[in-house]
C-alpha cells in the first residue's frame, strides 16, 4: 500500500506559478509511471502530465511549454511545476502513481487561477 500526499495548491493570479508536490509513503523508485490530473466540478479527471520510468515526460496539449514534471526518488517527490497560469488551469490537482502492484491516487490539492 501506497500513500500519496499532494500539496502547494492555492490561489494564484493569471500568470503566475505553483509547484505541486506528492509525497508517497514508500518508494516510488520502482514506479512504472508518475502522473498529475485534474478536475473540475462535473468533468472527468484529465490526465495533465505522466513520467514514465525510463522515458521521457508526456503532457497535455494545454499544457505543453507551461507545466514540468519531475521526480526526486530520494525524497519519494513529484512534482509540477506550473508557469504561465491561466483562469482554465483552475481544479483539483491528483497524483497518482501506477506500479506493477497497484494503482494509488492522492486526495487532491486545489488551484485556483483568479485575479
Amino acid at each position: 500500500q501506497v500513500q500519496l500526499v499532494e500539496s502547494g495548491g492555492g490561489l494564484v493570479q493569471p500568470g503566475g506559478s505553483l509547484r505541486l508536490s506528492c509525497a508517497a509513503s514508500g518508494s516510488i523508485s520502482s514506479s512504472y509511471a508518475m502522473s498529475w490530473y485534474r478536475q473540475t466540478p462535473g468533468k472527468q479527471r484529465d490526465l495533465v502530465a505522466t513520467l514514465i520510468s525510463g522515458s521521457s515526460a508526456n503532457y497535455a496539449d494545454s499544457v505543453k511549454g507551461r507545466f514540468t514534471i519531475s521526480r526526486d526518488n530520494a525524497k519519494n517527490t513529484v512534482y509540477l511545476q506550473m508557469n504561465s497560469l491561466k483562469p482554465e488551469d483552475t481544479a483539483v490537482y491528483y497524483c497518482k502513481a501506477t506500479f506493477r502492484f497497484g494503482i494509488y491516487w492522492g486526495q487532491g490539492t486545489q488551484v485556483t487561477v483568479s485575479s
